[in-house]
């Protein structure tokens, strides 16, 4: 059999994603890929994978898996969860740390305790040939991934590499933050206007908290009523992820990964790239509180995240491997 992962149980909502879906969204297909771009990032660093190499993220709770293969080399990151080990030899390995498994280790990643997604990655990534240049999955449509769904019971999810060798593991230290408490940086527009003066003032002074209405097509926000100055009603244009559109009831949306390209309810703001993880980490119920800046600050915002996420891979520690069996 060729190597995977065997799914025991697979949580309530585990895909694979890795590389984004560029270049198709004008046949009405998103990008995808993960909702925390910067936690993929850094589990790959982990097991020595390029950065978008494709990984399993999963929403509140993580899975059950038997390893099926000689060895494979793990990193969970994203939350304050463990690699539980069941079999072999029971251990639980911290998030932001790799480990070598053998051959019918069982383990489990119970709830994430304080986000909303986080994500496994494998040494050599898992083998998922790309659909429209991208092995992320998009659900809705049937694309990408394990049979274009999210996993299920008894699914075998194949590994790039047969085997790793017993090498130096790798640690992040100290643990990236994940700014559960950081305001979320927004670009006014691009049709402020379609707001009163207030409405704009109540987006950028309110708390608003996750609904559970809260998925990877976007994230329904509970709080204050934003004033439409008109209609909410406008001619469907282009969305991006991180708009924040607001319907009829006031209360915003702001669109995810797997978001659809177009939209006919007004745009107040669009989330900046380098904070639209944290609204992806933000667990149903968790405050969200925004404050604007300018396209200039947006981009420094950018390459200063760029420049951090370097700085944590050059500074991974290493330490001998515990299983080298």
């Amino acid at each position: 059999m060729k190597p995977a992962l065997k799914i025991v149980s697979p949580g309530p909502h585990t895909t694979v994603q890795g590389k984004p879906r560029i270049g198709y969204r004008d046949i009405g297909v998103p990008a995808s890929g993960p909702l925390d771009r910067v936690s993929l990032h850094l589990a790959n660093a982990l097991v020595g994978n390029t950065p978008d190499a494709p990984a399993l993220e999963f929403l509140l709770q993580g899975p059950v898996c038997e390893v099926v293969a000689p060895a494979v080399r793990l990193a969970l990151l994203g939350c304050a969860a463990h690699i539980e080990v069941r079999s072999h030899r029971p251990r639980a390995i911290p998030a932001g740390r790799s480990v070598r498994l053998l051959q019918g280790d069982v383990f489990r990643i119970g709830s994430l305790i304080d986000s909303a997604c986080a994500y496994l990655a494998v040494e050599g990534g898992f083998d998922i040939a790309p659909v429209l240049a991208s092995p992320s999955t998009y659900v809705r449509a049937g694309l990408g991934g394990l049979h274009g769904r999210r996993l299920e019971k008894g699914d075998i999810v194949p590994i790039a590499r047969a085997t790793v060798e017993a090498c130096d593991e790798r640690e992040l230290v100290p643990p990236p933050d994940p700014r559960h408490d950081a305001r979320i940086r927004v670009v006014l527009g691009p049709q402020t206007d379609h707001f009163t003066d207030e409405g704009v003032r109540t987006l950028l002074s309110a708390v608003y908290t996750v609904s559970p209405q809260a998925d990877r097509m976007g994230f329904r926000l509970d709080g204050p009523a934003i004033q439409h100055a008109h209609d909410y009603n406008i001619v469907s244009d282009g969305v991006v992820s991180g708009s924040i559109q607001v319907p009829g009831t006031g209360r915003p949306i702001v669109l995810m990964v797997d978001n659809q390209t177009t939209g006919g309810y007004p745009k107040i703001a669009t989330v900046i790239s380098a904070d639209l993880p944290l609204v992806g980490r933000r667990r149903p119920g968790r405050s969200l509180r925004f404050t604007a800046v300018s396209v200039r600050e947006a981009e420094q915002a950018r390459r200063a995240q760029e420049a951090e996420i370097k700085t944590q891979i050059d500074r991974l520690r290493r330490f001998p491997c515990e299983n080298r069996g």
